[in-house]
C-alpha cells in the first residue's frame, strides 16, 4: 500500500487482475470431494497461498472473497472451495508478513473447530484424519517457517521456493481445515457419511496439499521475481519481518 496506507492505482489494479485470475482458476478441477458429488477442489486452491504472500492478508482476503462469489455464483466454486481459499489466503499473508504468532492462533481455532465439531468431528470419529494437519502446525510454529519467512527476501531461486513451498503448505493447510469444518455444516449430523469421509481421506489429503504447495511454490517464486523486476512490488510486498 501507499505510505499513507491507501490502496493505489498500481496496486489496486493487481488485486483486480488476481482476482479474475482466481475465478478463471476456479473453473479448473483438480480433484474431486470426497463426500460431495459433484464438487471439486479447483486450481484457485494454489492461486490462494500466492495471493496471501503477495498481496499481505488484508487485500487477498478481499479479493479471494469477491473472486469466490462471482465462482459460486458461475457454479465454479463449492462452499469448500470458497471458505478454504479466503483462509488459505489470510493465514499464508499473515505468515509471510511476520504476524505469524495470528496465523498460529487462528490455525489452531479452525483445527479445534474441525476436530471436535459435535457428532461429526473427527476427533470422535476417526482420530487419524488429523494427522497431518497436526504436522502442519508442527511446521507452522517451527523453525522451519521462520527460515521461510526470512527466505522471501532472498534473491536465491532455490530458497524463494523453500520460502513459498513451507508457506503455501502450512497455509493449504489451513484452508483445508476451514473447509473441512464447512463440510461438516453440510453433512451434520451424518456421523457415518463423515467417518467414511475422513477414512478415504485421511492419507488422500496430504498427498493433495503438498502437490498444492509445490503448484503455488513455482507459479509464486516466479511471479514474484517478475513482479519485482516489473518494480510492481515498491510497498505492496512490505512485510513486518
Amino acid at each position: 500500500m501507499s505510505a499513507h496506507g491507501k490502496i493505489d492505482t498500481k496496486e489496486l489494479a493487481l488485486a483486480v487482475t488476481f482476482t479474475a485470475l482466481y475465478v478463471v482458476f476456479g473453473a479448473v478441477a483438480i480433484s474431486p470431494i470426497i463426500g460431495l458429488p459433484g464438487k471439486a477442489i479447483t486450481a484457485a486452491t494454489i492461486l490462494a497461498p500466492v495471493m496471501g504472500i503477495i498481496f499481505g492478508p488484508y487485500i487477498s482476503v478481499l479479493s479471494t472473497f469477491l473472486g469466490g462469489i462471482i465462482g459460486i455464483s458461475i457454479g465454479y466454486f463449492s462452499p469448500l472451495s470458497f471458505v478454504s481459499g479466503i483462509a488459505a489466503a489470510l493465514c499464508s499473508g499473515l505468515t509471510s508478513k511476520g504476524r505469524r504468532i495470528i496465523s498460529i492462533i487462528v490455525y489452531v481455532l479452525v483445527f479445534l473447530l474441525l476436530a471436535f465439531f459435535p457428532v461429526v468431528g473427527p476427533a470422535w470419529l476417526f482420530m487419524p484424519y488429523l494427522w497431518f494437519q497436526i504436522i502442519g502446525f508442527i511446521i507452522l510454529i517451527s523453525p522451519l517457517q521462520s527460515t521461510a519467512i526470512k527466505n522471501f527476501d532472498s534473491n536465491s531461486g532455490s530458497r524463494l521456493l523453500y520460502a513459498f513451498f513451507v508457506t503455501s503448505l502450512t497455509s493449504t493447510l489451513a484452508g483445508q481445515l476451514a473447509g473441512s469444518a464447512t463440510y461438516e455444516l453440510i453433512v451434520y449430523p451424518d456421523s457415518v457419511g463423515a467417518t467414511g469421509t475422513w477414512v478415504a481421506t485421511a492419507f488422500l489429503y496430504p498427498i493433495e496439499r503438498v502437490i498444492i504447495a509445490i503448484g503455488s511454490a513455482l507459479i509464486g517464486a516466479t511471479l514474484l521475481k517478475v513482479l519485482k523486476t516489473a518494480n510492481l512490488l515498491p510497498s505492496l510486498n512490505r512485510s513486518h519481518r
